[in-house]
């Protein structure tokens, strides 16, 4: 397993499709992953550190978990399959660990606000990654500059 933090989220300019980031912490690989408007909102809030007035769904799985002595001990994203990743959230209830098959969106988004470490199956970052240039790592930069002044509601309409 790579251990990854999320580098941002995205618009992809060619789809209009946010695209969650997430890089290896000892290294310069991306994982880029597309995601629905409402979880790169719900990843964008801990990124930018906003707080929903109130809980949104992940806040309140986060809030179900601590609320039964449960925590999260990590997420993994684990595989891929017909073009979709697929992710695994482990937790640690009574002294039993308890895998729960999740979205990648919602697994991070959960890992960010339990301060839970994020991981990559080896087999899938050396097939999906990519690397980033200075260049774009420096427009990474400028676009999560130009995210901390979007409205969620900007991402439009989207049936998910």
């Amino acid at each position: 397993m790579i251990e990854v933090k999320v580098a941002g989220v995205v618009i992809d300019n060619t789809s209009n499709s946010p695209v969650m980031l997430l890089k290896e912490t000892a290294g310069d690989k991306i994982l880029p992953i597309y995601i629905g408007p409402a979880e790169a909102a719900s990843i964008a809030y801990v990124l930018e550190n906003v707080k929903a007035v109130r809980p949104l769904t992940v806040d309140l799985i986060k809030l179900i978990i601590e609320g039964t002595g449960s925590r999260v001990k990590r997420v993994i994203v684990t595989s891929i399959r017909n073009d979709t990743f697929y992710a695994e959230i482990i937790l640690e209830t009574d002294n039993r660990i308890v895998s729960i098959d999740a979205r990648p969106s919602d697994s991070v988004a959960l890992a960010l606000r339990t301060n839970s470490p994020i991981y990559i199956a080896e087999d899938v970052m050396e097939n999906c990654a990519t690397t980033l240039t200075l260049d774009e790592d420096t427009k990474l930069k400028e676009l999560r500059l130009h995210l901390r002044n979007i409205n969620p509601e900007d991402f439009g309409n989207y049936k998910i």
